[in-house]
């Protein structure tokens, strides 16, 4: 980028600001440390919350469904209520807010003396995840753009996207925990308060940034358009987002089916509880790693490319699982390992799909909404799970989820538009 170009990103934005995630590398990496927290505390769950409830207090499968239908239906609700007041209150003020709002949740789970207090500990942390994983993912999305766009003969220079969405959208880094209570629900408080400190003390605000990029692509077709209108774009009326919609529906499903039913079904086919564990944590692991690799090749290749290949590798792990359930620890390893790669490919290119077709000045609205239907899945596949599980199998359940999967893959095979060609000058912002 030229020195004049230089001059007028950063012109745009205020003194302080300039776009690149170069120049904004540190506030990038602090942003992926505290959403490193925010997947400790959501990741401490996943082995032992659905053990606890067959174990400890000796419920079925559709009772203990309910703290993952509580968990995705509140984190959902905030998500679409997180991106709709970014513009009345600043995201570090909702950041904060959110990791207030998770500082009991970790007690509850650890000392709660009923399924009651788990349920509630639940709809806290939907709280806190929505609010928390919200701004994370948009105050790295809003610094960068990472190079100038290039000059082509017969195009204008002020249109071209954001090339590294899918990199910056990447670095995610969730974690996860074994063993039963308290011990993996009190680290949780320490991902609390580590949280809470780096947002209070070191996290800058960035919607300076979102305005500073907002400036230099301008609106197409009129006024900012109002939240119903952004909401019937991303659920419907948009074919590209309705696409990318479902399918973060349905690879969130098929986790909060995963989530409820494998550490049971695991354990009814000899696997001890630290086998569980392993294969609970292998999978966000896989998935984390992954990221940073999947990132890049989005940017590369496209988005549709690896979501329609990821979506299609998950519902491969979770066959894997229910075809080998004989032998439960080599399927559930293989599985978790398929499933973790797949997700690498679809989570963070979900969300660099959503950016690239949405304008600045309304996409942490859109984002919102997106989160809203693809956390949503975590309550569907809850119950889908439970009922499942309850009237037929547990590995039935699981094998509903494989089919599920890959029919999402194949509808955003059928309806999605590349919204990031290769090698072709995007279109200008919606």
């Amino acid at each position: 980028m030229t020195q004049q170009g230089r001059a007028g990103l950063t012109a745009v934005g205020g003194p302080d600001v300039r776009l690149g995630l170069r120049v904004n590398l540190a506030q990038f990496m602090l942003l992926a440390v505290v959403n490193f927290f925010v997947g400790g505390m959501v990741g401490l769950e996943r082995t032992v919350t659905p053990l606890v409830g067959a174990e400890q207090f000796h419920l079925g499968e559709i009772a203990i469904s309910a703290f993952v239908v509580v968990f995705g239906l509140t984190k959902a609700i905030t998500n679409a209520v997180g991106g709709a007041v970014t513009g009345r209150h600043t995201r570090k003020a909702i950041l904060i807010t959110g990791w207030v709002i998770g500082l009991p949740v970790p007690f509850m789970l650890a000392y709660g003396p009923s399924w009651a207090w788990v349920i509630a500990a639940n709809v806290l942390l939907g709280v806190n995840q929505g609010l928390t994983w919200s701004m994370t993912v948009n105050m790295k999305i809003e610094p960068d753009r990472s190079r100038a766009p290039r000059r082509r003969p017969g195009h204008q220079r002020d249109r071209r996207l954001p090339r590294r969405r899918g990199h910056r959208a990447g670095h995610r880094l969730p974690g996860t925990w074994s063993g039963l209570r308290p011990g993996p629900e009190l680290l949780g408080a320490g991902y609390a308060i580590a949280g809470l400190a780096l947002s209070v003390l070191a996290v800058r605000d960035t919607a300076a940034w979102a305005r500073a990029e907002a400036r230099q692509h301008p609106r197409q077709d009129g006024p900012h358009p109002p939240f119903r209108e952004i909401a019937l774009r991303v659920s419907w009326t948009d074919r590209t987002l309705a696409a990318v919609s479902q399918a973060g529906l349905v690879s969130n499903l098929n986790d909060g089916l995963v989530w409820v039913v494998l550490p049971v079904l695991l354990v009814s086919h000899g696997v001890s509880v630290t086998g569980v564990g392993y294969i609970k944590a292998l999978y966000p692991f896989i998935w984390a790693a992954g990221m940073i690799a999947t990132g890049h090749l989005a940017d590369r290749i496209g988005r549709k490319p690896p979501i329609v290949a990821g979506m299609l590798i998950q519902a491969a792990g979770l066959a894997v699982i229910t075809a080998g359930i004989s032998h439960a620890l080599a399927a559930g390893l293989a599985g978790a390992f398929l499933l973790g790669a797949g997700t690498s490919l679809v989570y963070p290119t979900l969300l660099a799909a959503v950016s690239d077709a949405t304008h600045p000045d309304w996409r942490a609205s859109a984002l919102g909404v997106y989160r809203f239907w693809r956390d949503s899945g975590y309550a569907v596949g809850a119950l889908i799970g439970g009922v499942t599980a309850a009237l037929a199998s547990l590995d039935t359940a699981i094998g509903v989820a494989a089919v599920l999967t890959a029919a999402s893959g194949l509808l955003a095979w059928t309806f999605m538009r590349e919204t990031h060609p290769p090698h072709a000058e995007p279109a200008p912002h919606p």
